[in-house]
């Protein structure tokens, strides 16, 4: 009998071969809403299969708190936002450093104000390089594939 071991949280190797992308947009409702995409970015990590990709993310996803498809309900996560001056920072329980976020003054302030964000998982790799357009494609294409996770990152 063999036993495989595996961490119960994301590694910090997972940490660092992710590609973010912040930007705002609005709720539902209509109120302004700080959104965050988190992906595999397939150049940073080295070899992997789409498998331990998804695999990784998933797990990112539990640490987390556990994200929700797009189509049950989104679950506020626990505080795991900090703002540090004009840096937003992702706390993964379990890893001990935290994951520095692209932003953008209005965006940090939105996230300060709203004391969230729509956090998005994407399960398909992206590379850090890909521009607004093909960030927005991915989104659209792994929407209607049901490949993103969906949480509210809370700052409080």
């Amino acid at each position: 009998m063999s036993v495989l071991l595996t961490p119960p949280g994301p590694e910090l190797r997972l940490l660092v071969s992710l590609a973010a992308w912040t930007w705002t947009g609005t709720h539902p409702d209509g109120r302004e809403a700080a959104h965050i995409l988190l992906t595999h970015a397939p150049a940073l990590a080295g070899p992997v299969t789409a498998e331990t990709a998804d695999a990784r993310i998933r797990r990112l996803s539990i640490s987390l708190g556990g994200l929700a498809g797009a189509r049950e309900v989104i679950p506020e996560l626990e505080r795991c936002l900090q703002i540090v001056g004009d840096q937003v920072l992702l706390h993964v329980p379990g890893v001990s450093r935290r994951l520095r976020l692209p932003t953008h003054r209005p965006w940090t302030e939105l996230v300060a104000h709203n004391g969230e964000a729509v956090l998005l998982l994407g399960l398909d790799p992206l590379p850090q390089s890909a521009d607004a357009a093909q960030a927005d494609a991915y989104l659209g294409a792994t929407l209607a594939a049901d490949r993103l996770l969906f949480g509210r990152a809370r700052t409080r």
